[in-house]
């Protein structure tokens, strides 16, 4: 079986842009500290040298510019980075959410795996163990419905004429019953 590699990497673009965002805000934010001491130093040497002032001036001028530079490129990076840790939270819950939906819509989709490397792991081995545990509950429900069908239909056998149809009635839901159980398979 070949490896599955998801190629979209937007898989909830709500989700992981907002994400993205408000991790290269904090970034962002967090980087404000530099440049006001940047200014506040180099404030600092001018007023402590007179004669260098317009020297330190396009100097503090060239470094900020550089830095201010550098921080898009490094909030660049971190958002980029943010997209590709999303893509493996939100890549799982989409394919959750997809198998979940086809079990809904009367489907049986076998056993549900994500990714390698994939986050939440755990969520499909609980999910795939919880559905086994209602097959197994069902297949045991149907083996107990089809035991009270033929004690109902023994009993047909022995209980008075005008009392058989309700016993008829009771064996037909009881097909019913086992037919959307075994349908449901």
């Amino acid at each position: 079986m070949s490896v599955y590699k998801r190629s979209i990497f937007l898989i909830n673009p709500k989700f992981q842009i907002k994400f993205s965002l408000v991790i290269c805000s904090l970034v962002w934010i967090s980087s404000l500290i530099y440049p006001f001491t940047i200014i506040e130093l180099f404030n600092t040497f001018s007023q402590m040298n007179p004669q260098a002032a317009e020297g330190l001036k396009a100097a503090r001028t060239e470094l900020l510019i550089f830095l201010g530079a550098y921080q898009l490129l490094y909030v660049g990076i971190v958002f980029v980075l943010c997209i590709f840790l999303t893509h493996k939270i939100a890549g799982p819950m989409f394919k959750l959410t997809n198998y979940l939906r086809g079990i809904s819509e009367g489907g049986n989709p076998g056993m549900i795996t994500f990714r390698d490397g994939d986050h939440f792991a755990e969520v499909a081995q609980e999910v795939n163990s919880a559905f086994d545990r209602l097959a197994d509950t069902r297949e045991d429900e149907y083996a107990y419905i089809t035991e009270i069908t033929s004690y109902v239909n023994n009993l047909a056998l022995v209980v008075p004429e005008d009392k058989r149809p309700v016993l008829n009635e009771i064996a037909a839901r009881l097909k019913d019953i086992q037919k959307r159980i075994h349908s449901e398979e």
